[in-house]
């Protein structure tokens, strides 16, 4: 039996041989505690096998089996009947678009593939060019092509150092070089740019399935078809379902697997401004879409021309953002995907009958005038069309080749499907991947789906949003964290106090960047804003908290790809920014640093708490992600996949002193009592009055339950509620989370009193 989903539990899996284990047997340990809390589905990552060792679960091997180092089926089995037994459910996330080949012996597709080259069973189901190199598949797996020399034949297998390949059938004999001319693959050094199969974005790693033949989404398909069969698991999140060929034709294969009534949420990263197209047999986003609303409407608007003269005086031009971003994804699409875009030109050359040489130009130029993952979705049938014209207007000289773009288009196929592709990845890795890590404005508002540009989200936009999810999307994700996050909930939430305190922030920095000066200014300021978001408010500076930083700004500063990077470190500019780091753990900026922690976090925390509850009452099914119940410092992964200390959490339930475990629980546990005002109830806005009614974001779900919390605090802290007041609708009102009541309108401060948040439920006399 099918549990309705009221709310969810992301847990991250890993087997033991990844550093530590979080196994379904650890999950199993947990029901009764996620039982307590209040959620209704236990939300598993990936579960299928996946890459010895994987600390994430994304690099599927066998698609056809559930990992062994997870439990195996059977473990699965136990942690469904443990969860069942206690009137929970699971949801499982699965990976659609593509496989990890790093370890080739550890995935039998591919390693038949390459054993076998066309003639495999399996070579359909890999999106490889068969064209690039003779019918040979091109591996960029080589520090340089010279070391082709190096191969030696070991019986049946072409090794170098630790890779290991199959050789075809009767191909052993002679020198390594002489028997790899015989493989169905070419090795070829990673730095050519040259790779011979469809990637996930520009991961080698992983390779991309052909999920638009029904033989190979059967296959890929059939134990996930064995769950729900067996009734062992309720709903699965798809992982980026953009990177398919046909995503809506996959969603609508899949829903005829799993059924009618299965709860499906997909990785659809939304523009700002972009619907979830409609037609679709899911029930929503995994809720990126939210946290950009939920977080944008705690930042203070007045801090935007503060903060945007303090970039600009780090030598940036906050204005020109746009071109620096169209730069990027022009570097993206000839640069980092150069070969995926080598393959696009050649089908539209082959659709249109004629090529042009400024056909890479053109694609690329045309992706910056793009601003969705894809555009091939019904609801955005208008989107291609201009940015067609857009380019046009911006490069006349690329006309020709535009219009040999457009004649392939217009036939379909292949050159439609990759040209799509191609425009999520370049959109990942240029704004993502690169522009969120240079952007050092408000760096809260750097997330998946988020656009910095826009300061924040006005109650306006947030009630308006919401509202229209709750009469088209009431089962859609919501969260706040995920294990794609760039910055964890709170240290957003701290962060985003910075727009109440420019001045503040800029005054401080001044000081720091005399005392603790940054290697280059505009990484610095980055980089600040990051250390204030994690910084502990005791200040202490464990060997923990100087790794994990570390760690942080190594790959921060390499993804921004301004002074170094990860094809090309600059050991001399690291180095220095990993100095300067140590001198302000270590030297008189840390106590500056705890400082200002301790003045902002009160701040934080209410702030913190406001957006979890928001993110728990408005329309959607909210996620928890794991270990948030608490005060969470996570920064992007795999930091965010850290150990959770569950003991401390068992505690804190059993005390509910802590304001947000009490805040979770208590909202978890009213969804429970009160499932159809959240899951079909209406979502009206309710305005308060008086003279800090700004400071009030509040609204009503069916007719019992009223969301109110408070932000600004630092100008409220000021000023005072005055005569600020809530109108309460008809009837007793008792605030679940203090048991205080109120009727009619009631003053701010009384409602207040003791939480920056109340969560009232309407008295039945």
């Amino acid at each position: 039996m099918a549990f309705p989903v009221l709310s969810t539990y992301r847990l991250q899996l890993r087997g033991a041989s990844s550093g530590f284990g979080f196994t379904f047997a650890d999950a199993e340990n947990l029901v009764d505690y996620l039982d307590e809390l209040g959620v209704s589905h236990l939300y598993l990552s990936p579960i299928i096998t996946a890459t010895s060792g994987s600390t994430h679960g994304y690099d599927v091997t066998d698609p056809t089996t559930v990992s062994a180092e997870l439990g195996g089926p059977e473990g699965l089995a136990r942690l469904s009947a443990a969860a069942r037994a206690r009137g929970l459910g699971l949801i499982v996330d699965i990976v659609p678009n593509h496989v990890g080949i790093d370890q080739p012996q550890q995935n039998p597709w591919w390693w038949d593939v390459l054993r076998h080259g066309r003639s495999s069973q399996y070579a359909s189901y890999f999106d490889i060019d068969w064209d690039l190199a003779d019918g040979r598949i091109v591996l960029p797996v080589l520090g340089s092509d010279d070391d082709v020399d190096a191969l030696e034949v070991d019986g049946d297998l072409l090794r170098l150092g630790d890779l290991a390949l199959p050789l075809a059938p009767g191909t052993s004999g002679g020198t390594g070089a002489q028997v790899h001319d015989r493989q169905h693959y070419r090795l070829v050094g990673w730095r050519n740019g040259v790779c011979g199969y469809r990637r996930f974005f520009s991961i080698t790693s992983l390779a991309g399935l052909r999920q638009e033949d029904r033989a190979v989404f059967d296959a890929s398909h059939a134990e996930v078809a064995r769950w729900f069969t067996e009734g062992l698991v309720d709903g699965v999140r798809i992982d980026h379902p953009d990177g398919l060929s046909d995503p809506s034709g996959y969603l609508a294969w899949l829903r005829e697997l799993v059924g009618p009534d299965a709860w499906i949420v997909i990785e659809k990263i939304l523009a700002v401004d972009e619907a979830l197209e409609p037609t679709l047999p899911v029930a929503g986003t995994t809720g990126y879409d939210v946290l950009r609303e939920v977080g944008g409407v705690f930042v203070d608007p007045n801090g935007e021309p503060a903060l945007t003269a303090l970039v600009e005086s780090a030598g940036v031009d906050y204005q020109a953002m746009p071109v620096l971003l169209a730069q990027l994804k022009v570097r993206a699409a000839t640069d980092t995907l150069a070969s995926e875009l080598r393959r696009l030109r050649r089908a539209i050359a082959a659709a249109a009958g004629t090529d042009h040489p400024q056909l890479p130009e053109a694609v690329a130029a045309l992706l910056t005038h793009i601003g969705v993952y894809r555009t091939d979705y019904l609801g955005l049938s208008a989107t291609l069309p201009g940015a067609l014209a857009e380019t046009q207007t911006a490069t006349p000289e690329l006309v020709p080749a535009l219009q040999v773009i457009a004649a392939a288009l217009a036939v379909g196929g292949e050159p439609a499907t990759r040209l799509q592709q191609l425009c999520g990845a370049v959109t990942a890795k240029s704004v993502e991947d690169c522009l969120f890590y240079r952007d050092a404005r408000l760096v809260s508002l750097n997330e998946v789906g988020g656009e910095p540009h826009r300061f924040g989200v006005g109650v306006a936009e947030f009630h308006q949003r919401a509202a229209t999810r709750a009469r088209l999307w009431p089962q859609a994700m919501t969260t706040l964290t995920t294990h794609d996050t760039k910055r964890g909930e709170d240290v957003r939430a701290r962060i985003g106090v910075l727009s109440q305190v420019p001045s503040l922030w800029t005054e401080f920095l001044a000081r720091w960047e005399i005392e603790a000066p940054s290697p280059d200014v505009a990484t610095g300021q980055f980089l600040w804003q990051n250390i204030f978001g994690v910084w502990p408010v005791s200040g202490e500076v464990t060997d923990t908290l100087r790794e994990r930083l570390h760690g942080y700004t190594e790959k921060a500063i390499r993804e921004a790809a301004w002074h170094t990077s990860w094809n090309d470190p600059d050991t001399a500019f690291e180095d220095a920014v990993h100095s300067w780091l140590d001198t302000v753990l270590d030297g008189p900026v840390a106590a500056a640093l705890t400082e200002l922690v301790a003045q902002l976090n009160p701040h934080a925390a209410s702030d913190a708490l406001g957006q979890k509850l928001l993110a728990l009452t408005v329309p959607g099914i909210p996620d928890v992600y794991q270990g948030t119940e608490l005060w969470d410092d996570s920064l992007v992964d795999p930091d965010n996949r850290r150990a959770v200390a569950y003991p401390a959490r068992r505690a804190a339930l059993d005390a509910l002193q802590h304001p947000k475990i009490r805040v979770v629980t208590t909202a978890l546990r009213l969804r429970r009592t009160h499932p159809e005002s959240f899951l079909h109830g209406d979502y009206v806005p309710v305005l308060a009055g008086g003279s800090a009614a700004d400071h009030v974001v509040a609204f009503r779900r069916g007719r019992d339950i009223l969301v109110a919390v408070t932000r600004w605090t630092v100008r409220l802290a000021e000023t005072g509620w005055g005569n600020t007041v809530l109108p309460l609708p008809e009837g007793s009102w008792t605030d679940a989370l203090t048991g205080a009541t109120a009727v009619g309108p009631t003053s701010a401060a009384e409602l207040f009193a003791e939480l920056p948040v109340v969560l009232l439920v309407r008295g039945h006399d």
